[in-house]
């Protein structure tokens, strides 16, 4: 395991700019550090847990713990080394999603070397589409490839319940999963949002555009209902399928929503999810719901309702920005740029440091705003676990100054 030699500390380092920056980044202009209080004193009131729950169950729920847990989307993959020797040896994707035992050894390739405070199963936003009538393929260079898109009322016939027979390599990887992290990590599942699923069943694959679904808003939107609907029913037993397989939380990708314009995503979008939100609750009331888009942030204040128990940030929106935006009863993710990565590691660990201040001291999970880039050093992506294992958020906030509340930006 790498072992950083650089110091943790609780003050931040500042680029150049206007004096403005400063109390953006809960600096005073003298260039003294002050805590940011994210609570009022109208405290969070937490989920039921237990002291054994893993950490990032934890602050998922709420609960006041000793430091920010944290995980990275995309934890497993292409940047590191063993996955790259496992991929020349099973260059199909899907062999390499759809087997058990390929699975378990990538989703616990950054465990064992990183350490991570969650676990999260290797698989795709895509994984369940066959379970439920839609075949796709994945093609090394242009990705998924859905040969019959669903536009009209005779394609939506090919749909069905979906099959969780089908799916029995994710349930079967994610109880290896459980017991091979036991309760030193958070079991992690995902899915993908029905907006952003039907995207894909819509357009055929990926796109830039997204000409074809926003148009079928308007032009066949009865079909699109009804596609939006069915995925929502899939989608739901599937969390629910993953969360009794021992997933510990879950969650729920709209990475397409954040191309949507805001009053748009809450009519295409935001029913849908929390329609998800409520079948799971009621199966599975106290497993962790999180909420990821990238390019939300356009859309914070009209995620605050949707009930999932953590919205994750990207990293162009401010965590003080987003933690003021959102309210502090909601409890959030992220979002160090993926980009730090690749800098110097004083720099990353400052940033890192940043972050967490400005998210403060209950709520929070350490994340990036997006997923690890490839070509990212493994050293950097070891230094990022080993700076949060470090950090203590009574040495934090040691100077013991708070603020109720931020005051709103000025640009």
């Amino acid at each position: 395991m790498y072992s950083s030699s650089i110091p943790i500390r609780s003050d931040f380092l500042i680029a150049p700019g206007s004096p403005g920056s400063c109390l953006r980044l809960g600096l005073l202009p003298n260039g003294k550090t002050r805590s940011i209080r994210l609570l009022s004193r109208r405290q969070i009131s937490p989920r039921a847990s237990v002291c054994s729950d893993p950490l990032l169950v934890q602050a998922a729920r709420g609960n006041a713990i000793s430091r920010p847990p944290a995980w990275m989307m995309r934890q497993a993959g292409r940047y590191m080394d063993a996955y790259k020797k496992l991929a020349k040896k099973y260059p199909s994707f899907r062999e390499r999603s759809e087997t058990v035992d390929l699975i378990v050894e990538i989703s616990l390739q950054p465990w064992k070397a990183f350490q991570p405070d969650g676990v999260i199963i290797f698989s795709d936003i895509l994984t369940p589409l066959p379970a439920f009538g839609v075949p796709f393929d994945i093609e090394e260079v242009k990705g998924p490839i859905i040969h019959s898109p669903i536009c009209d009322e005779e394609a939506l016939k090919c749909l069905h319940p979906i099959d969780l027979e089908k799916l029995q390599f994710v349930g079967e990887s994610l109880s290896i999963l459980r017991g091979e992290v036991g309760e030193k990590a958070a079991v992690l599942g995902f899915v993908g949002a029905p907006w952003t699923i039907a995207t894909y069943v819509v357009e055929g694959g990926s796109t830039r555009t997204y000409t074809t679904i926003k148009r079928m808003c308007y032009t066949a939107p009865r079909v699109l209902k009804a596609l939006l609907s069915h995925l929502t029913q899939a989608i739901s037993d599937y969390v629910i399928f993953q969360v009794k397989s021992g997933a510990q939380c879950i969650q729920i990708f709209d990475s397409w929503g954040g191309q949507l314009p805001p009053n748009i995503w809450e009519q295409w979008s935001k029913p849908y999810i929390e329609q998800i939100v409520s079948l799971v609750r009621k199966e599975c009331p106290q497993i962790p719901l999180v909420l990821y888009i990238n390019g939300n942030g356009g859309l914070l204040e009209r995620m605050t309702g949707i009930g999932v128990d953590v919205i994750g940030l990207d990293w162009t929106v401010d965590m003080a920005d987003g933690r003021r935006r959102l309210g502090y009863n909601v409890n959030v993710q992220g979002n160090v740029d993926p980009a730090y990565l690749f800098s110097p590691l004083a720099v990353l660990t400052d940033e890192i440091h940043r972050v967490v201040r400005c998210a403060g001291r209950r709520g929070h999970i350490l994340n990036l705003g997006h997923g690890v880039l490839m070509n990212t050093p493994e050293e950097a992506v070891a230094h990022f676990f080993d700076v949060v294992r470090g950090l203590s958020y009574d040495t934090l906030f040691e100077d013991g100054v708070t603020t109720q509340e931020l005051e709103p930006l000025k640009l």
